[in-house]
């Protein structure tokens, strides 16, 4: 039987798109994206095998202190892990996945298991620097077999380095760089297209260009998602850790 998996936080679904390409049936939760809210959201119980998702990191990233004290506090998007804990104890599920950044709160549900990875898109013969924690979670024996391997994807890291895809200053960013020997440079402003931010989020130079949205949101849209190799890779390391048989 095809597992049935909920999608939390889901906007234009690249981690569901990863999944989908695993076997895994993806139905997509409410996102403000496409009108919905996930704080009003009551899953039925029992229905999915498993949950995934990436609530938003704003209020986690290493830029969040800077908006702190320009801005204030109520400049920050809401934590909405504790949401993302909600769904998936309503909804009970086999397993879930987490994604966010390293210094987000890892997703603590009562009746599991957590095995957290951290992994840089880099690892997987990628351009674009990206760093993410993934939290799987289930029963104790499940979660320990969750392991994501890029060996199969990198022979030897790109060295070819594109600083992060940004989905809060769209494709203008300025950003320091490092050289060779690890130096940090002068920031350089980025004039990165919409097509610049696909092709490194691991899509189609085309993707969303009939779209109906401005192009400055295309690339915020864009941005916030998790780039496909990586999905892939964690997508294939559940499907694994579910199909092992227990010695």
């Amino acid at each position: 039987m095809i597992p049935l998996v909920l999608s939390l936080f889901p906007g234009i679904g690249l981690l569901d798109r990863a999944f989908e390409e695993e076997g895994f049936c993806v139905v997509r939760g409410p996102d403000l994206l496409w009108g919905g809210d996930v704080r009003t959201f009551h899953p039925p119980q029992g229905k999915f095998d498993g949950v995934i998702g990436g609530p938003p990191c704003q209020r986690f990233s290493p830029l969040s202190n800077i908006n702190r004290v320009k801005y204030g506090e109520d400049s920050l998007a809401p934590n909405l892990i504790p949401e993302f804990e909600r769904v998936v104890y309503e909804a009970f599920p086999k397993w879930f996945v987490m994604e966010n950044v390293p210094r987000a709160p890892q997703p603590q549900i009562e009746g599991y298991c957590v095995n957290p990875v951290v992994l840089n898109n880099r690892w997987f013969g990628e351009e674009q620097e990206r760093v993410r924690r993934f939290t799987f979670g289930g029963h104790y024996i499940v979660a320990a077999r969750f392991k994501v391997s890029w060996s199969e994807f990198m022979p030897l890291l790109n060295p070819v380095h594109e600083p992060t895809v940004c989905a809060t200053s769209g494709g203008r960013r300025r950003t320091p760089r490092r050289d060779r020997r690890g130096r940090l440079q002068s920031a350089k402003l980025l004039n990165r297209t919409r097509a610049d931010m696909a092709r490194l989020q691991g899509l189609p130079d085309d993707f969303l260009v009939d779209a109906p949205f401005t192009e400055r949101e295309k690339m915020r849209i864009i941005g916030n998602g998790v780039p496909l190799p990586m999905g892939r890779a964690v997508a294939r390391a559940v499907r694994e850790a579910l199909s092992e048989k227990v010695a």
